[in-house]
């Protein structure tokens, strides 16, 4: 019995050739969409903006955190942020610092008053919920494009527009998720909603943003983010009500030293 060795037409024929090429493909494809939403982000120097935070049980009962985030950009590296609580009384005061880095681990810590402490968020805890809401420390680090490998999926339609649909599986051995879903908006590359899955590649929680408004006649925001636990039943929304640019932040607005003299 004589051995024939298939020839790539025969295997195009048969579909055997065509998935490998499809998938380096769609790694590229990803990789290009990704690396587009990054760049028309870029330049906007630092902000400062007023955030209401919504926190939802399963039963649908609320209560409300008013907070304030600044933000630096950093050249070469990701980018800075600091959140401070202002209201209800038992958490005012509580501060949190996170240093985005594109290949290296986030440094975040969070400054508790009632002890007067400084804790540093160990790479393994940051799946964990931020002050109990809906949003694990991980979630609030900067889009860096180091930190996923992309697939793009598909187009689809979403709300008035079409969307680049995205797989985003993270590089962090730490992260709480197997993978991600984004839905980016094709005339901005705004994300409009995002799926993520826990290790157990289950669908965890939905993302979605809206209300998006444009600043210094480039860049987006969304005024409300909404997420949503469908293992738990419990939600949270932040709700921005005030955005600016140019504020005059420095590096020594984000050092852990500033932690302790927030006000």
């Amino acid at each position: 019995m004589r051995n024939y060795l298939l020839t790539p037409l025969l295997l195009i024929s048969l579909g055997l050739a065509w998935q490998p090429f499809s998938l380096a493909a769609d790694e590229a494809k990803g990789l290009q969409i990704a690396k587009e939403r990054k760049s028309r982000d870029l330049g906007w120097g630092d902000s400062e903006s007023q955030t209401t935070m919504v926190l939802r049980n399963a039963a649908g009962d609320e209560s409300r955190r008013e907070m304030r985030t600044a933000a630096l950009e950093v050249q070469g590296d990701g980018d800075k942020g600091l959140t401070i609580f202002d209201e209800p009384r038992d958490v005012r005061g509580t501060a949190f610092l996170n240093h985005s880095h594109p290949t290296a681990e986030d440094d975040q810590w969070l400054y508790l008053p009632a002890v007067k402490r400084v804790k540093r968020i160990a790479s393994r805890n940051k799946s964990g919920p931020f002050m109990g809401s809906e949003f694990a420390y991980e979630d609030l680090s900067s889009f860096e494009i180091e930190k996923y490998r992309f697939n793009y999926l598909r187009d689809e339609p979403c709300g008035d527009s079409n969307c680049f649909v995205l797989e985003q599986i993270p590089a962090d051995e730490f992260s709480g998720y197997s993978k991600s879903i984004a839905w980016l908006s094709q005339q901005h590359y705004q994300p409009v909603k995002v799926e993520y899955y826990d290790r157990k590649n289950t669908l965890l929680k939905t993302l979605t943003l809206q209300d998006y408004r444009q600043y210094l006649d480039k860049y987006w925001r969304p005024h409300k983010l909404s997420m949503v636990n469908h293992q738990t039943g419990k939600s949270t929304d932040l709700l921005i009500h005030k955005i600016e640019f140019n504020t005059g932040r420095t590096a020594a607005d984000f050092d852990t030293n500033a932690l302790q003299r927030v006000r």
